[in-house]
């Protein structure tokens, strides 16, 4: 809250109306003209501080605001830097390019797309990170659908879902122990009962993958998989020994060592290993690859397209986006513009199918107006907490809706943290790959749906719900 005397508290009605004038905003910036986020997001901005500053707020709330807002994305700034990093480093060292070349021969043709939902959300459940799925995986798999013919958006729908299937419910995934937390609910207890909506959308999104897969891979092109092997065998070193970084990243997902130095341990194991391969590699080209990405030159322009990733600079743009979106999440929260529009919303909430149909908007909306996922848990999980109390839901409840509004949606939002992250690794616009992230788009509806039928929606014992009335 502002310090200043002159600053009145923010109404509904004012906080509704500057709510819908961003999103109007940034929703025409992106999806009418087609601009890239950062633009839209500056204007809003420019706008809020506008009018926090009409309204009689000091410059140092501005400021305050927008540190307050920065804060809570430093480590993921970090990590995405590590990220564009190791992207380089791994496809220079041959473990991306063997990643490729072995699952030309390991996966069907005919069952690719299914087959990449399936081996995303597996090995996302055993790291437990969406964004390493995506940056590393992800990026062979795409290569290779690439290379048949499939559509990209569609590949990247079914990366980007097995991704988010597994950091919803890995133990070790931050969003989903933050979930937990802020519910107040047992982590486990916790993951069991988001299989009720997780399940289902998980079926539904396979089944839809396997529909729209089918001949997705058209004979023409799969004449181009035999010529892209030759290319990686001949430009890279591919063998089994790649495989010792994923080795690696699991190990330390299991022994639950944190991300950056997870990171920093896979970085330093691709050096030593591309020094093993090219023992008179200069150490400046590494450090060039490392500050600005790996630029295949094969010869083929395929996979030159395909390969030519990574580096640090690569990231900065979409750093500059999380910047600028933790700046305007931190200018809302300073002045009470979130909170004023949803704190009314539970007062006025009948039933247990409207709230959390209610909690799952209000998840939706904080990934719209903020860009941020954490912020997506943590607002609607403490405006909502009471109100559940009050209906006789359990915690576990609250916890799965945040999980379904919050954590999930991110990706789907073009000037969102995991939305932005994700495009800028896989070269694929949010709103192209949109459509095809069904798994996102269906994990509310699912949670919705168990709202209004009871279906595995968890109630606190009568005693303790007449307790808290």
């Amino acid at each position: 809250m502002p310090n200043s005397k002159k600053w009145r508290p923010v109404q509904l009605p004012e906080a509704l109306l500057v709510l819908l004038i961003m999103l109007a905003i940034m929703g025409l910036g992106v999806i009418k003209f087609g601009l890239s986020p950062q633009t839209p997001v500056i204007l809003v901005i420019a706008l809020i501080i506008l009018w926090a500053r009409i309204r009689g707020a000091h410059w140092d709330d501005i400021h305050g605001g927008i540190i307050d807002g920065i804060k809570t994305g430093i480590i993921p700034i970090f990590i995405f830097l590590l990220i564009g990093a190791l992207i380089s480093v791994w496809i220079a060292a041959g473990i991306i390019p063997s990643m490729m070349v072995f699952g030309f021969h390991l996966i069907s043709a005919q069952w690719f797309v299914p087959s990449v939902f399936l081996v995303c959300a597996i090995i996302g459940t055993s790291i437990g990170s969406a964004f390493t799925i995506i940056s590393t995986i992800g990026i062979a798999l795409f290569g290779i659908g690439t290379t048949m013919g499939i559509n990209p958006a569609l590949i990247a729908g079914a990366i980007i879902s097995g991704a988010i299937f597994g950091d919803k419910t890995s133990p070790l995934s931050d969003s989903t122990n933050l979930a937990a937390a802020i519910a107040e609910a047992d982590l486990f207890d916790h993951i069991r009962n988001l299989m009720w909506s997780t399940i289902p959308a998980f079926v539904v999104s396979l089944a839809l993958y396997t529909v729209l897969g089918a001949g997705a891979a058209t004979q023409s092109h799969l004449g181009k998989i035999q010529t892209t092997l030759t290319v990686l065998n001949s430009n890279f070193t591919i063998s089994w020994w790649a495989a010792l970084p994923l080795v690696v990243m699991f190990a330390c997902a299991l022994l639950k060592v944190p991300a950056i130095a997870t990171l920093l341990m896979n970085i330093g194991l691709a050096i030593v290993m591309i020094f093993i391969e090219q023992p008179h590699i200069a150490l400046t080209k590494i450090a060039t690859m490392i500050e600005t990405g790996f630029v295949a030159k094969t010869g083929n322009a395929g996979v030159d397209a395909l390969l030519s990733r990574g580096g640090i600079s690569a990231m900065m743009s979409t750093v500059s986006l999380i910047l600028l979106t933790l700046s305007l999440g931190g200018l809302l929260m300073k002045f009470n513009l979130i909170q004023t529009a949803m704190v009314p919303l539970t007062k006025r909430l009948k039933g247990a199918g409207a709230t959390v149909t209610a909690a799952i908007l209000a998840g939706i909306g904080v990934n719209i107006f903020v860009g941020e996922q954490y912020l997506s848990v943590i607002l609607p999980g403490k405006a909502f907490k009471t109100t559940f109390n009050q209906r006789g839901l359990a915690n576990l409840a609250l916890s799965r809706v945040l999980e379904d509004g919050g954590t999930v949606i991110n990706y789907l939002i073009p000037w969102g943290v995991a939305g932005a992250f994700a495009a800028n690794t896989l070269g694929v616009s949010t709103l192209a790959y949109l459509p095809f992230c069904f798994f996102s788009l269906l994990s509310p509806v699912f949670s919705i749906i168990s709202g209004f039928t009871g279906w595995g929606l968890k109630h606190r014992p009568a005693n303790e719900a007449a307790d808290l009335d």
